[in-house]
This record gives structure tokens, C-alpha cells and sequence, in this order.
């Protein structure tokens, strides 16, 4: 009996452990607002996402661009921050965002391009450690939304978040990122836990403040 309630205090305890930070992070990062709703921001931090091989953005990141670009042209924002993975060659988020956005309207002095947004983590500490970002409207899907605001906020971001709806994609797939956030989210709470560096920590870059600057 005794060796029983062992284990079941042991399973317990691990339970806790790998579910707790879980629930922590998605709690923690629940502060969306409606796209119209959304309070006047100096910047809007756009996270990258898939891109087809013909160069188009996929769905997902479609409509992320498409929330920016609203934002933008309702004066909520003055710059776009487009974050990306650019880590291999042939494969460039962060331009084929940025030029998406120009060919839609934006001008292309508002829109700052990170090629080494590898992770919504390393997205958000670039974005306040490289860029200075300090306050933003963060644009993605829905379900990926309470990580990146509670990644955003850690990294010291005054954030508020705008959820873009998750569809086009095949079930499976769409199932598939909804799982994904459960380990995703316990990364998360383990990588603001540990402290740990963007993959590229990178020096300090005032693209972001001279496009607001110029913007009077």
C-alpha cells in the first residue's frame, strides 16, 4: 500500500511539473484584443510562419500580414517589425513579408525586417533587446497568441495582442498546431525560467527607432 501511494504521489509530482508550466503560460498570456479594439501602439510585431515555394506566404501567414497591414492603415500603429526565419538558403520569411506588405500599401520605410526570429522566443527578445521595441500590438493566429504575449511581456514588452483566425490549412495540420502549443508552452516557460539568449543575440540595431523618429 505504502509503495502505491508512492507512485502515485511521484505521478503526481510529474504531472505537475510537465503541466503546470503549461497552464502557467497559456493563463498568463491571456490578453488578446480585437482587431479594432486595439489600443494606438508605437509598433506591431508580426511573427513569421510559413512560406509556399513559389515565394507567397502561406495562409496563416497571410492573414497575420493582412491584420498588419489594417493596423498600419488605421493609424495604430506607425512600423511594422516582420520576424522571420531566414536560417537557410532560399528561405526568407522576413522579405517575403516585408514585400507583402509593400505591395499592398505600406510604405517600405515602415515596415523592419529581423531575419533571426528562429522562435517566438528569440522574436520577442530581439525585438525589445535588439530593436528596442518596448511597446507593441503582437499579430498572429489565435492559438499561438497567449505564448508569444507571455514571451513578449518576459522579455519586458508592454504588449497587446491581436489573434488572426486559423484557417486553410487541412485538419490534420490545424490539429497539429493546436497540440504543438502544449510542449511549445512548456519550452516557453522553460526558456524565460532559464534565461536563455535568442540563437542570434545580435548588436543593437536602430532601424526601428529611426523609422518612428521620421515618422515626426
Amino acid at each position: 500500500m505504502r509503495r502505491r501511494w508512492w507512485f502515485l504521489g511521484a505521478a503526481v509530482l510529474v504531472l505537475l511539473g510537465v503541466a503546470g508550466p503549461m497552464v502557467w503560460v497559456q493563463t498568463r498570456g491571456q490578453h488578446a484584443v480585437a482587431l479594432d479594439d486595439a489600443a494606438p501602439a508605437p509598433v506591431a510585431v508580426v511573427f513569421g510562419a510559413g512560406v509556399r515555394p513559389d515565394g507567397r506566404p502561406s495562409a496563416y501567414l497571410r492573414y497575420r500580414l493582412e491584420a498588419a497591414q489594417q493596423l498600419y492603415e488605421a493609424g495604430t500603429v506607425s512600423v511594422l517589425l516582420v520576424s522571420g526565419d531566414n536560417g537557410r538558403v532560399g528561405y526568407d520569411e522576413p522579405t517575403v513579408m516585408a514585400d507583402w506588405l509593400v505591395d499592398h500599401g505600406v510604405p517600405r520605410d515602415r515596415v523592419v525586417l529581423d531575419y533571426a526570429g528562429f522562435s517566438t522566443h528569440d522574436t520577442c527578445v530581439r525585438a525589445v533587446e535588439v530593436f528596442g521595441v518596448t511597446e507593441a500590438v503582437l499579430v498572429t493566429q489565435d492559438y499561438h497568441l497567449p505564448r508569444a504575449t507571455y514571451l513578449c511581456r518576459a522579455a519586458g514588452m508592454d504588449t497587446q495582442g491581436v489573434g488572426v483566425p486559423a484557417r486553410g490549412a487541412q485538419w490534420q495540420r490545424s490539429v497539429s498546431y493546436h497540440l504543438r502549443e502544449l510542449p511549445a508552452s512548456w519550452k516557453a516557460w522553460w526558456d524565460v525560467t532559464t534565461n536563455q539568449s535568442p540563437t542570434y543575440p545580435g548588436p543593437r540595431e536602430t532601424s526601428v527607432t529611426d523609422a518612428l523618429r521620421a515618422d515626426g
